[in-house]
């Protein structure tokens, strides 16, 4: 194998992402998590390579410019059609373009990509290697521990090494296995038992190569404990169902100054958005629905969940209804602004 890249520097600024999640991080999701951070390094959903080659490429691909830094995560197995997505990616405009290795769903299972590739490194090197040579931005992949009975010891150090000979510039790595055979997905994410030391010494190993810590994760303050000796860390599901808690990264990750966010210009922001969106034919819940948590823990956040459901439910409800909503949360800031 040949000498080891030192490739900790290429993503030294993005130290903080928000994990892929399929179904969540749209880009309305990506645009409202911008406005509470703005140096957090943002995901798509898993988007696979045949759509991004034979479906609607402006419906899949488009982002807002402001979610830049924006990393495209794409699902497939075949190296040459993972190079063409690759490219059409970067000619978007994607910052960064990360391959698939760990989601464990019926429907990668039964395309034999995602999870299903942590038993065939050499296919994950070919893959990486093809979309490497596709593109000027960074190539980096997300993988897991190894899948039902490998040894996480020696599945991740083969993904690893083929990723490294590849040229990638970031391994992140879902600290558990993933269980293809008896377990659903949504079990694959909380039953398989974390591992984090198995990513320590990963690094530990690859001293030059940037690993990233992702799985289990429950807030910012948890996953700056975690981050110690590694490269980054990426929150999931948590920075999804309470997302207020993003606004620390800035200052927690990025040593931002006076980083507070003023959450009547997040509102009106919003609402100027969901207004566009609502002009070129969607719907206002397709962007409320990403908001529900915003005030999760504060008092009159049960109000704003219900006024911002309810109301961006109702027909003929517009971006108004964002202005309704907060109405019922801003008496509780502004106490929090006091104290």
């Amino acid at each position: 194998m040949p000498e080891k890249p030192d490739c900790t520097g290429l993503l030294s600024d993005r130290v903080f992402a928000v994990a892929p999640m399929i179904d969540w991080t749209d880009r309305h999701c990506r645009f409202f998590h911008r406005q509470l951070s703005r140096r957090a390094l943002l995901y798509t959903e898993m988007v696979v390579a045949d759509a991004i080659l034979q479906g609607d490429r402006q419906r899949l691909l488009s982002f807002d410019p402001v979610e830049h830094p924006v990393a495209l995560q794409i699902g497939g197995s075949d190296p040459d059609k993972l190079a063409r997505a690759a490219e059409i990616g970067a000619a978007f405009g994607y910052d960064e373009i990360n391959l698939n290795v760990g989601c464990p769903s019926d429907r990668v299972q039964s395309g034999t990509f995602g999870a299903c590739l942590m038993r065939d490194p050499g296919l994950v090197g070919r893959c990486l290697s093809a979309m490497r040579a596709a593109v000027d931005v960074p190539v980096t992949v997300k993988c897991r521990l190894g899948v039902d009975d490998q040894d996480p010891e020696q599945a991740l150090d083969a993904v690893a090494d083929a990723a490294i000979e590849a040229g990638v510039s970031a391994i992140w790595v879902h600290a558990r296995k993933a269980w293809l055979k008896g377990l659903s997905p949504k079990e694959n994410r909380d039953i398989p038992p974390l591992d984090y030391d198995r990513v320590r010494r990963l690094k530990a190993r690859l001293p030059n190569v940037f690993i990233g810590l992702n799985g289990g994760l429950g807030s910012v303050e948890a996953a700056a404990r975690e981050c110690g000796d590694l490269d980054g860390v990426m929150l999931g599901r948590a920075a999804y169902q309470t997302p207020g808690q993003l606004t620390e990264v800035d200052a927690r990750f990025y040593g931002v100054a006076n980083a507070s966010v003023d959450y009547a210009h997040v509102i009106e922001t919003m609402a100027a958005y969901a207004e566009r969106h609502m002009a070129a034919g969607g719907r206002l819940g397709h962007v409320t629905r990403h908001m529900v948590g915003l005030f999760a823990g504060l008092g009159g956040a049960r109000r704003w969940r219900q006024r911002l459901s309810d109301a961006a439910a109702r027909a003929g409800a517009g971006p108004e209804v964002l202005q309704e909503a907060f109405a019922e949360i801003r008496p509780a800031l502004q106490d929090r602004a006091a104290a």
